[in-house]
């Protein structure tokens, strides 16, 4: 069986703030909506919280309409606010006063960048893949029946994705295929901390999967809370207890007699990291760039430069599963490999950045099971 993980950065559509040019400039946006988003949540709004409201939205530049490139709000039924000559006033005294979202903007992705995300999947050609930062099942599905199946006859014939705890689209998912079949999933989405938060930005669904011989392997796919935006001692607060809540499921099901389980996806922090420490230091998950039949193509990362500060995306495999490595490795034919020189084979149609699949590798181990 081949298992594979990949994050694709979106499949058709992305939010157009994570396409700035700068990171900073889409952190602050970023950081402003979350802040907002939040605050129109609350069953009352103080004055205190209507004057924080308006300082957001004119910093979101609202002030003088409902939408911009980077984000829209749509006031349904009700008013969240009016604007005159003399400024924004917040007209709602709570949530229940109107109704409607704030939403980010987005935009197509690059038709080269589709195809070539598409050839990654074509040519790893697993039996199971996981996929992190997809829009939604539906666009998981059509993007395999219209993109990957006008490339080559596409080995995924089940996919499954549940709706994660981000409002930007990123969610995780998985693809199988080749006589290997999606038994059932397990979402642990409301999985909550001693406050009531809920612990994963995403989510960590755990997918039984059947391969063609008939054995049952589970797989945990996650995507961690970046580092892109918010402080860095709560972001990695936030990873470390995402860290440790997969290690406690991981131990479950080792403990109910399970022997083949995979952790695997986009953890966002390096194997030495305190973050992942509960994870990786703390259970006996191995890493499967250990391996030494995995070849990681010259390079120790899986991110951007591909540099050891950029080993971020993992196929962590317990005992039973490490032994069963046959072989595996990395594919960075979709990633921008830089210039002069490069530094990796990439695919004859990338051309230039905004044409890479991904600002990630994909990774795949063979098992022997």
């Amino acid at each position: 069986m081949r298992l594979a993980s990949y994050n694709v950065e979106n499949l058709f559509n992305r939010a157009t703030v994570m396409n700035t040019e700068t990171w900073a400039e889409g952190r602050e946006v970023l950081e402003q909506f979350a802040k907002l988003n939040k605050l129109l949540g609350e069953s009352v709004y103080t004055t205190a919280m209507k004057a924080t409201m308006v300082q957001l939205l004119t910093d979101l530049g609202l002030d003088k309409s409902d939408s911009n490139k980077f984000v829209i709000l749509r006031q349904n039924k009700g008013r969240l606010l009016s604007r005159g000559t003399a400024g924004m006033t917040i007209k709602a005294d709570s949530r229940f006063d109107w109704s409607g979202s704030l939403e980010l903007q987005t935009q197509a992705v690059n038709e080269v960048a589709m195809q070539n995300t598409a050839r990654v999947m074509l040519e790893l050609q697993a039996d199971v893949l996981a996929v992190i930062e997809a829009e939604s099942r539906p666009a998981l599905v059509a993007f395999n029946e219209q993109v990957v199946a006008q490339l080559g006859p596409s080995p995924y014939q089940q996919i499954m994705l549940i709706d994660g705890n981000d409002e930007r689209g990123i969610d995780v998912g998985l693809m199988a295929g080749n006589g290997t079949t999606i038994n059932r999933v397990r979402s642990h989405v409301d999985d909550a901390d001693g406050s009531g938060r809920k612990i994963f930005s995403r989510d960590c669904p755990e997918y039984e999967v059947i391969s063609a011989s008939g054995q049952r392997v589970l797989v945990l796919v996650n995507h961690l809370k970046s580092k892109g935006f918010g402080s860095t001692a709560t972001n990695n607060a936030r990873r470390q207890v995402q860290a440790q809540r997969i290690a406690d499921l991981y131990r479950a099901l080792t403990a109910a007699g399970e022997a083949y389980i995979a952790v695997v996806g986009d953890l966002n922090d390096t194997p030495g990291s305190a973050p992942l420490a509960p994870l990786i230091a703390g259970t006996d998950l191995k890493d499967a760039f250990g391996h030494p039949n995995f070849d990681n193509g010259g390079y120790p990362g899986t991110f951007g430069g591909c540099t050891a500060s950029n080993k971020i995306d993992y196929l962590l495999l317990s005992p039973a599963l490490y032994a069963a490595v046959t072989s595996g490795g990395v594919i960075r034919k979709a990633m921008w490999p830089g210039v002069k020189p490069v530094k990796w084979e990439v695919y004859p149609e990338l051309t230039r950045e905004i044409e890479a699949g991904s600002d990630h590798a994909a990774l795949w181990v063979d098992l022997n099971v």
